[in-house]
């Protein structure tokens, strides 16, 4: 069959490594964002079509899907372009997928299970790092321990945040953490819970962040109680739980486009070499009722890297397997094999 898919955001960092992505596996999707003079010069270079459109109207994002079959979704934060994008998708019957990490982006998307049921389309977004690989883990050892009703997940990386990224985190910092606790999505302080981890290269200090398998994990699983750890020093840990106190400051707009500008000066996000040269090691450990606990480890390709590579799989998946609508999440679509495919020996 003919796939016809379209990259929103493909002029942003991560939306250009799946553009290239499609292009080294044969595929031609249609290259889209808001910016036409932005868009263009990615879309000559590739050699792909374009589509240059803003979200600000439903009716005219609906007009440019009508001969789309699938959206990637790359432009963030998705807090602003994720739901008009699944409305249009709905009432299209265009199947949505996104690389999001935000954790109220997860929980919008889920609400609409019944809608994109209806619709017949899948609805799955963290089709990247954020949360393929946590998420498979999760679903792994669910399976070896079904009753279990404590899920902890992390990983630990070198490589920098891309811009887009870390603008994103901006957003969050005035929130505080996330966990899952008796089954409810909680805000919590910063480093709300810190430990002793080896996340597969050697035992660090870590604590807790609001990453996105707060939300996913427990749709995988029906876990109640989740938590996410990334390595931080015990230094580093004291310094954000001093933030608690003054969180609300991230809150205020000023500040977070302060905070944002300092950004653009940054590069967009490490380079092939900077990616190549920093895996990525997940970590996961399931506990039940008696404390019995299981744990798995993992090492995997770079985060960015895993992103390109896991939109593109998910979305030729999509495309090429008949699938029932509704809300998925990336080992519930495809399967907790996904994972093999970015494992490193």
């Amino acid at each position: 069959m003919a796939l016809r898919w379209l990259i929103y955001g493909a002029y942003g960092y991560s939306g250009k490594l799946i553009a290239h992505q499609a292009k080294k596996r044969g595929y031609q999707p249609i290259l889209a964002g808001r910016n036409e003079d932005t868009l263009e010069p990615v879309a000559r270079h590739l050699n792909f079509q374009y589509k240059a459109f803003s979200l600000d109207s439903i009716d005219k994002v609906k007009q440019q899907l009508e001969d789309v079959d699938l959206v990637i979704n790359c432009a963030g934060p998705f807090s602003q372009t994720a739901a008009p994008l699944i409305q249009a998708c709905i009432d299209t019957k265009t199947h949505y997928l996104d690389i999001t990490g935000e954790i109220d982006v997860f929980e919008y998307a889920h609400s609409m299970d019944k809608a994109a049921r209806e619709a017949g389309i899948v609805i799955c977004p963290g089709v990247g790092f954020d949360v393929i690989p946590t998420d498979c883990i999760a679903a792994r050892l669910n399976a070896q321990m079904p009753e279990a009703e404590h899920l902890a997940l992390g990983f630990d990386s070198g490589s920098r945040m891309s811009r887009g990224t870390a603008k994103t985190s901006i957003e969050r910092l005035g929130r505080g953490g996330a966990a899952r606790i008796n089954g409810q999505i909680t805000d919590v302080p910063h480093a709300w819970h810190s430990r002793w981890i080896d996340f597969g290269n050697g035992e660090k200090y870590a604590m807790t962040i609001p990453w996105g398998d707060v939300s996913t994990a427990y749709y995988t699983t029906e876990i109640p109680n989740i938590e996410v750890y990334i390595p931080a020093s015990p230094r580093s840990v004291k310094k954000m739980r001093r933030m608690n106190w003054f969180r609300w400051v991230f809150n205020l707009r000023w500040v977070q486009a302060k905070l944002k500008k300092k950004l653009e000066s940054q590069p967009a996000g490490p380079e092939e070499k900077e990616r190549k040269n920093n895996p990525t090691y997940v970590w996961g450990e399931i506990t039940d009722a008696k404390g019995n606990k299981k744990s798995m480890r993992v090492k995997v390709k770079n985060g960015y890297s895993l992103t390109a590579e896991g939109a593109v799989e998910l979305a030729v998946h999509t495309l090429s397997q008949k699938q029932s609508g509704g809300f998925y999440t990336p080992s519930r679509l495809y399967g907790a094999k996904l994972l093999d495919q970015f494992t490193i020996q």
